[in-house]
């Protein structure tokens, strides 16, 4: 290579590098203001269901008017989009009468079969589902999901799916507080509405809605009577948005802040800016301390693939030992829960490994797959058998 060709490709790398540099400073920049931070947390604007009708559920694979499309009013004035989803053979002992009906979105829920079938049953019990960021409630292995959730007893077993504020066809902008008011007022629907008593619902999150189904289960847990669900179960959770984007690669591979690490004074100046930091790991401790202080008697389930490329595992046994800590009085470390578990883990080969922490109020459960991916797991049995062993702790006749 001659003199000249050096000094050529030397400048087009050079340029290359500026010009990489520039646009991930530029990114840097974005991200500390709150308009973009919202859209690259939440991903609300990926819909991920382009050119399908949320009111047709039929186009998704479900039966004419197994799923009811409606909406719920947040105590804001936002209007949520939601499912409710029939289980599957209590759907075929009603078919005649709901194919009768008319479908698609229904203004007055109640006058619908769906709705007088979920309420006038003293056996029903509901999953309500919070599901990650991006798409809506009908995008990617959310639907297998729900499939999943009523697998378990298909007669009984009713899931109630919406999409945050901003999210699909509800109204608004995302926020934490804004979801989590949305995740209130979903919860009350189910149970001053709807008519069904927090021991026969399973609170139920994946990815980011495990952040919002702590904070509800958190919120009832500290009330004044306290209010408990038959359990609560969370997929791939996260510690908190700090700790997530401090590792986070964009589709698994590009790193967003990760690279920063080696220089802590800008490291953490630029974490200091992040708005919704969704403290999971504050939330479930709390929570656990709640119920132990009440003596109510409360389930956990945390499960999470090893392969995950989102969310690595290490995000549930931190929150595990979270949990775990918030149960013990005088508290203990995370290396002594390890050793902890180094006696009661159990191996289930292939399958991964399984932990359980029971005190004389609750259960608090670790699943760690050995695959999964972040939303693949969705749809497995593990999901079934964990929500199964809630509704039965709390009624251990719902089973027989």
């Amino acid at each position: 290579m001659g003199t000249d060709e050096f000094v050529s490709s030397f400048k087009y790398a050079f340029i290359s590098l500026a010009a990489a540099v520039g646009l991930y400073a530029t990114l840097l920049g974005l991200l500390t203001t709150s308009t973009f931070q919202s859209h690259v947390v939440y991903l609300h604007a990926v819909q991920l269901t382009w050119f399908k009708d949320l009111n047709v559920p039929e186009i998704f694979g479900f039966l004419k008017n197994q799923v009811t499309p409606f909406s719920i009013k947040t105590p804001d004035d936002e209007q949520l989009y939601a499912w409710q989803v029939l289980p599957i053979e209590l759907y075929r002992k009603n078919e005649l009468a709901l194919t009768a009906e008319p479908t698609g979105f229904v203004s007055d829920i109640a006058s619908r079969l769906s709705f007088q079938l979920l309420r006038d049953d003293p056996e029903a019990r509901l999953i309500i589902h919070m599901h990650g960021a991006a798409g809506t409630l009908a995008s990617g292995y959310r639907v297998p999901n729900y499939r999943a959730l009523s697998a378990g007893h298909p007669g009984k077993i009713h899931v109630l799916a919406f999409d945050y504020r901003g999210f699909g066809r509800s109204t608004g902008l995302p926020s934490e507080s804004g979801l989590i008011q949305d995740a209130l007022a979903v919860t009350n629907w189910a149970i001053n509405v709807a008519g069904i008593p927090s021991s026969r619902i399973v609170i139920f999150g994946q990815s980011m809605g495990t952040a919002a189904s702590i904070a509800v289960s958190h919120h009832f847990a500290v009330q004044s009577p306290p209010t408990i669900f038959a359990g609560t179960v969370l997929v791939a959770p996260f510690v908190n948005v700090p700790t997530v984007v401090s590792s986070y690669r964009v589709a698994g591979i590009l790193p967003v802040l990760s690279p920063l690490a080696r220089f802590p004074a800008l490291f953490n100046y630029l974490l200091g800016f992040i708005r919704d930091k969704w403290a999971t790991n504050e939330r479930i401790a709390q929570f656990v301390r709640s119920n132990e202080i009440n003596e109510e008697k409360y389930r956990l389930t945390m499960i999470h693939a090893e392969d995950d490329r989102y969310i690595p595992s290490h995000h549930t046994q931190l929150l595990f030992w979270h949990a775990v800590n918030g149960s013990v009085p005088v508290g203990i470390t995370y290396d002594e829960l390890e050793e902890r578990k180094a006696e009661s883990q159990v191996g289930l080969g292939a399958a991964g490994t399984v932990m359980e922490w029971r005190t004389d109020y609750g259960v608090i459960r670790e699943e760690i797959l050995k695959n999964g991916l972040h939303e693949v797991v969705m749809g497995y049995p593990v999901v079934t058998m964990a929500v199964m062993r809630h509704f039965e702790a709390a009624d251990p006749s719902f089973a027989r």
